[in-house]
């Protein structure tokens, strides 16, 4: 059995997992563990879930993904640019 705080599913493929810290207001982590007790599911998994869904849509959204492209064409006309300029 392989331990759930080292690796996780992704893709199909087993990945090191990163350890986060989130802050949340008292009432956001009351739903959460709500949530997290109706669906039987830890609040680990629940959250993955959910971040999961968000960078699925966030990838889906036309006006991310032409924010992405000007910032990747930033990236790489500094890496063109000798000494950064």
């Amino acid at each position: 059995m392989v331990d759930s705080q080292i690796t996780a599913v992704h893709n199909g493929y087993m990945q090191p997992s990163k350890a986060m810290t989130i802050r949340l207001s008292a009432e956001q982590a009351d739903e959460l563990q709500t949530v997290a007790t109706v669906d039987d599911m830890p609040i680990a998994e629940v959250i993955r879930a959910a971040v999961a869904e968000h960078v699925e849509a966030r990838k889906q959204d036309q006006h991310f993904q032409e924010s992405l492209r000007e910032r990747i064409e930033r990236a790489q006309a500094m890496l063109r640019t000798p000494s950064g300029r």
